[in-house]
């Protein structure tokens, strides 16, 4: 009977949930480590552009770098692979249209992640 009173002490309890805790976040973390980035741009009315230049940008000691430039496919889609950072901007481009540039911060190092929100382009962007 002592045995089981000092099994579920708090003592005992915390520091295994705690493990249990730590554990699941880092088994969740190795799944989801590809870099993967995945989005859409659209242009002012909603409507998917193809061959959108979309550029990533990473987080350098005080500035944003350009990293890496993809472009869009006939649905609007883009994706990029191997990205290490947890700090990036992104900006689509085509022709003079510009979207304005958006900063993602990832929970961690290479994150996957897909945008739940598309970049959008032209007027009221």
């Amino acid at each position: 009977m002592r045995w089981r009173r000092v099994w579920l002490s708090r003592f005992v309890v915390v520091p295994v949930v705690i493990a249990v805790a730590v554990g699941a976040w880092n088994v969740y973390v190795a799944l989801h480590t590809h870099g993967m980035l995945e989005g859409r741009v659209v242009d002012a009315a909603g409507r998917p552009i193809d061959g959108a230049t979309v550029i990533l940008f990473t987080h350098d000691f005080v500035t944003q770098v350009e990293k890496a430039r993809t472009r869009t496919d006939a649905a609007g889609d883009f994706r990029f692979d191997g990205n290490d950072s947890h700090l990036i901007q992104l900006q689509a481009q085509d022709g003079n249209a510009t979207s304005p540039r958006i900063t993602i911060r990832l929970w961690f190092r290479a994150q996957d992640r897909v945008l739940a929100q598309p970049l959008r382009l032209g007027p009221g962007a």
